[in-house]
Formats: C-alpha cells, sequence, structure tokens
C-alpha cells in the first residue's frame, strides 16, 4: 500500500479507519463507507438505493485487498448516503459560501467534494453528534485520503458551516455534548 491515499477507499493508514472498538469505530467505518459510496455514485453514476446494496453486500464489514475497516454502522451509512443524494444542491450551497469565490464545488477534486458533502449533511441533519465531533471524524478522513493542504481546507470550510448552521453548540465546550456521540 502506498504512503498516500487513492481514489479506492484505501487509506494511508494500514490500520484502517475502522480498527479501534464501539460504536465510535463503527461511525467512523460508515463515515468512510459513505465517502466511497458517493464517490462512485459520482464516478459512476449509479443510484443511491444501488449502491448502499452493493456496500452492503460486497464492502461494508468485509476484508478488500487485505484490508479490513471493520464492521460499520450501516444505518448511519445509508442515512448519510441517501441524505446526501437528495439534498447535494442544498448541501453545495452551503459548501459554496465557505469556499472562496475561484473555488467551485465543481472544481473541488471528486474525494474531496464528497467528504464535504457527507461532512455538511451530518451537521446539518445529524445533531445527535457534535459539530466538533463531526468535524474532528471528517479531517481525519480527509488526511487518510490527502497529503497535501485538503486536510486544512476541509478544517476550515467545515468550521465555516458549523459556525453558519449550529452556532450555539460550537461555543459551548467540546460542541455542546460529550465525545461518546462518534
Amino acid at each position: 500500500m502506498s504512503d498516500e491515499g487513492d481514489h479506492k477507499g484505501r487509506t494511508r493508514d494500514a490500520r484502517g479507519p475502522g480498527r479501534r472498538g464501539g460504536v465510535a469505530a463503527r461511525r467512523r467505518a460508515a463515515r468512510l463507507g459513505a465517502v466511497q459510496a458517493l464517490y462512485q455514485m459520482e464516478i459512476g453514476g449509479a443510484n443511491a438505493d444501488q449502491v448502499i446494496a452493493e456496500f452492503d453486500r460486497h464492502r461494508l464489514g468485509k476484508e478488500i485487498d487485505g484490508q479490513s475497516f471493520g464492521e460499520a454502522d450501516r444505518e448511519l451509512f445509508a442515512d448519510l448516503v441517501r441524505g446526501v443524494a437528495a439534498t447535494h444542491a442544498d448541501l453545495d450551497n452551503m459548501l459554496a459560501a465557505c469556499l472562496s469565490e475561484e473555488w467551485s464545488v465543481e472544481r473541488l477534486e471528486a474525494v474531496l467534494r464528497a467528504i464535504l458533502r457527507a461532512a455538511t449533511y451530518e451537521l446539518s441533519e445529524r445533531h445527535d453528534v457534535p459539530p466538533r465531533v463531526v468535524i474532528s471524524e471528517y479531517l481525519e478522513l480527509a488526511d487518510a485520503f490527502f497529503g497535501g493542504k485538503e486536510p486544512g481546507l476541509v478544517n476550515a470550510v467545515l468550521d465555516c458551516v458549523a459556525r453558519a448552521i449550529r452556532p450555539d453548540e460550537l461555543e459551548a465546550p467540546n460542541g455542546g455534548r460529550s465525545a461518546s456521540a462518534r
């Protein structure tokens, strides 16, 4: 495995994001799977239900190319994929408000776009997860896929989105809730 991430969903960290136990690991694996599924949908043109079924049968909780990413929270995975598919225009508007004028959402690389859309959906619709946790989790994914400036972009954009849609929660310590919601 290379030291860089690739667009088949492999990460630079050979342990894989789902190696840690418990609820947090299942949610982390669901987020990784959702980013991979969204990328696949964008590149291949499949719809959300087709990709969810494929991932459920062949990828989530399976070993692929000698690497296991652990069991995923399938409910969170499906919610992220369906939610982003259904609301991507609204999500893109939220993202565009946080990007500079010379960087449109369409100009972003496809994996980066998938990370930002999934995170923005989770920030806007999944109030059971504190915004700082969402930002941290997707920043970790960006760092796994990219070795350059992209993680910094993800951090800045998601902080901007979170402050726009959940400002009160960002003012409280730990995003307003305990870290156990990961």
